[in-house]
């Protein structure tokens, strides 16, 4: 994307990833299910970070903050769907048409093809960045790049610590059947898409860093509801709140992380810290099954204590971090950015 452009990347991504989902539905035995799940996830891997840079580098600056939460509550919204497709359909049609039903996103390249335009940052800037390596990239922003990641393996805690084990803990632990864990799923992945946008706005007048710090801490009140009560009631409302405050720390992510990246590489450091804090917070469904395994099958526990110290190191993290909200996007930027020399200033 930083070289060829994020739109022509994006539609390539976007085709990959729709195309080996389908492919999965059709898959013979396991070991060729497992080949197609890591190459889908080659492509899926790069759709983050491109659509973020994209998406942030064409909106106006006054608008980061809603559109930032609005990408990101595109995660909750296509989890709500998944989960009505799940209640509605998995019994007719099982796993191989779910796999199947992962082609949809394919339309969107006719879409992006005819009405989205090239980011105008990276058509001002691709001359200027022309000669810059990714390896001096990297020896000029080594420290934000070790700060990014950290950040984004607990931002990755934080939601897979409140989601991975969420469905077994309805199942195993209350009793519940595939209909009330789906319809539950759909209240909280609503409460993600409003906190996510909410935060997303309320960011842009009180700067990134105070509302995801809120955010995360808003966190640890919501956790005896959430993790234990009784009662399906009582269980959707405490999960709504939990995902309010998890996707509400969410939803400034993608304008906080692209305001941070270095102008010649945003097509590259978000999306590239991002899945390295996913991979690195991959041992959390590991990590949480052990805990509740070793506590007599205890997963109110296990999500309880995972959340709340992400929360916490969240919160501290963004505290002492840097922030650059509302920072120009562009050549004249990648220009501040590079070393004074005589080549850096053609």
């Amino acid at each position: 994307a930083d070289r060829f452009g994020r739109r022509p990347t994006l539609m390539v991504d976007v085709l990959a990833y729709s195309l080996l989902e389908f492919a999965s539905g059709f898959a013979p035995t396991f070991t060729v299910l497992l080949v197609l799940r890591m190459l889908y996830g080659i492509a899926m891997g790069g759709e983050w970070g491109v659509g973020a840079s994209l998406t942030m580098e064409t909106v106006p600056v006054r608008s980061r903050g809603l559109v930032s939460g609005l990408l990101q509550a595109g995660y909750p919204t296509g989890y709500l769907l998944a989960s009505v497709v799940y209640g509605l359909f998995y019994d007719s049609i099982g796993w191989r048409g779910m796999f199947m039903i992962g082609v949809l996103p394919a339309l969107l390249v006719l879409y992006i093809r005819r009405s989205v335009p090239e980011s105008p940052s990276w058509t001002e800037t691709r001359t200027t960045s022309v000669g810059i390596s990714l390896l001096d990239t990297v020896r000029r922003h080594w420290r934000l790049g070790i700060y990014a990641i950290l950040l984004m393996t607990a931002f990755n805690f934080f939601s897979h610590g409140t989601q991975d084990i969420y469905p077994t803990f309805l199942k195993v632990q209350h009793g519940m059947g595939p209909h009330e864990v789906s319809l539950i799923a759909i209240v909280y992945n609503i409460g993600a898409i409003l906190g996510g946008i909410g935060c997303g706005v309320l960011s842009e007048r009180f700067g990134r860093r105070r509302v995801i710090v809120v955010a995360a801490l808003l966190a640890l009140p919501a956790l005896p509801l959430w993790a234990f009560s009784s009662g399906p009631v009582l269980l959707a409302a405490g999960a709504f709140l939990m995902q309010v405050a998890v996707q509400g720390a969410w939803g400034v992510v993608p304008a906080h992380l692209n305001e941070l990246s270095p102008e010649e590489a945003r097509g590259t450091f978000p999306g590239f810290v991002y899945q390295t804090g996913n991979l690195l917070a991959a041992i959390n469904l590991t990590l949480q099954t052990h805990i509740a395994v070793t506590n007599g099958n205890d997963y109110a526990l296990a999500m309880a204590w995972v959340t709340g110290v992400v929360a916490v190191v969240i919160a501290l993290l963004i505290a002492f971090g840097p922030e650059k909200r509302g920072v120009a996007f562009g050549a004249a930027r990648l220009r501040s950015e590079l070393p004074a020399t005589p080549a850096a200033g053609k």
